[in-house]
């Protein structure tokens, strides 16, 4: 009834008709919000995760921020070893940041493409599907830079061999 009213006030506007019969349909939105599931819980991994390597940048940041406030003159041997190591342990965070934003960001694009999918006739899966997997791609290259890191955080700022 709505829209037979809708009809015959906008007869000018099909596509807009069109549209508002698609999402008139609830078993349809119900439908594209259980298929987002998924990729919200997996954007709201992806966040957790991000949110354990900013603390640990943070970290590595303060400390080097300390070192370099030392004069060049004042640093000990062992603050220089620290210095590059630390150095080495942000390039890493930062690639693990770059890429986990990276995979965050094209989850978000999978969500809105399923919503946009079900009031679309083109089938856009493929697309859907491409960017699962460069979201996965992505997220498992972050992970493997936050690895490591780890690594390079639990072996420590090596010192000369004696």
């Amino acid at each position: 009834m709505l829209l037979d009213t809708l009809a015959a006030a906008v007869p000018q506007a099909p596509f807009a008709l069109e549209i508002l019969e698609r999402t008139a349909s609830t078993p349809r939105v119900q439908q594209v919000v259980q298929l987002s599931l998924a990729p919200a819980f997996l954007l709201s991994a992806i966040g957790a995760i991000m949110n354990v390597i900013m603390s640990r940048m943070i970290w590595i940041a303060k400390r080097i921020e300390s070192i370099e406030d030392k004069m060049e003159e004042h640093r000990t041997a062992r603050q220089v070893r620290e210095f590059g190591w630390l150095m080495r342990r942000r390039r890493l965070m930062q690639g693990a940041i770059m890429f986990s934003t990276a995979a965050a960001v094209m989850i978000s694009a999978v969500i809105m493409l399923l919503f946009i999918s079900a009031y679309i006739t083109a089938q856009i899966g493929t697309v859907i599907a491409g960017l699962w997997v460069l979201t996965m791609l992505l997220l498992v290259t972050g992970l493997g830079f936050f690895l490591f890191e780890t690594r390079l955080a639990a072996i420590g700022a090596q010192g000369p061999k004696e």
